[in-house]
């Protein structure tokens, strides 16, 4: 009769491989992914290096899932943030401010997840993560032009040109400093703003589009 793994066995190995992974997590937000070494995770999970290894055999597979668990939280949390919006052109609003603010919260795991140089094997799934954040604005864009909210432009392409702005100008290298909630709030906004300017609103501010934006 072929072994079967208890209720019981079960809930505790995924436990612990929660445990792995959330000290990763906590790794990449604190020093970038360089910062997610297998004998400092275990050492954060506390648990023997031999058994991080067991549930991920290289780095690579642990660096992957820190970056595949973010992006489901983070495209989670952006497609909520349109969707309780009232119209095409708030939602396409609040899912540029979603990402800019929950990045900015978290600069240095937003960062390692999107743009710090890692293992070539990682920068695949890094690109998955940056084409579901580009999909998804850019289907809001499209949304609100079908609505002729803004002017005809190529959606596809202003997709990841905001992107690209929101993580050079709020988490990049030469990013100013919004470590107090009122400058990262602040910031937050006016990329917001430049990202609406850009795709042809002139007057967002004064719509109230970019009013309040909640930081997480």
């Amino acid at each position: 009769m072929p072994y079967r793994r208890t209720e019981n066995v079960v809930r505790r190995l995924a436990a612990r491989e929660q445990a792995i992974l959330t000290a990763a997590l906590a790794l990449a937000g604190e020093g970038g992914m360089q910062a997610v070494q297998i004998a400092a995770v275990a050492k954060r999970a506390g648990i023997a290096a031999g058994t991080v290894y067991r549930y991920f055999p290289a780095k690579t597979d642990l660096i992957g899932e820190v970056i595949a668990t973010v992006s489901e939280r983070e495209m989670t949390a952006m497609r909520r943030a349109a969707d309780a919006a009232p119209g095409p052109l708030s939602a396409l609003a609040s899912c540029i401010a979603s990402f800019a603010a929950r990045a900015l919260a978290e600069r240095k795991l937003a960062w390692a997840a999107l743009a710090e140089p890692v293992d070539p094997e990682v920068d695949v799934l890094r690109l998955d993560f940056r084409q579901s954040i580009a999909a998804e604005i850019e289907a809001r864009i499209r949304a609100a032009r079908a609505r002729q909210l803004l002017p005809e432009q190529d959606a596809r392409a202003a997709a990841p040109a905001i992107i690209g702005a929101v993580v050079e100008g709020l988490i990049g290298p030469l990013a100013p400093d919004a470590a107090e909630p009122a400058a990262a709030r602040e910031a937050v906004q006016e990329m917001t703003l430049m990202a609406l300017r850009a795709l042809g609103v002139v007057d967002a501010r004064a719509r109230g589009l970019v009013a309040q934006v909640p930081l997480p």
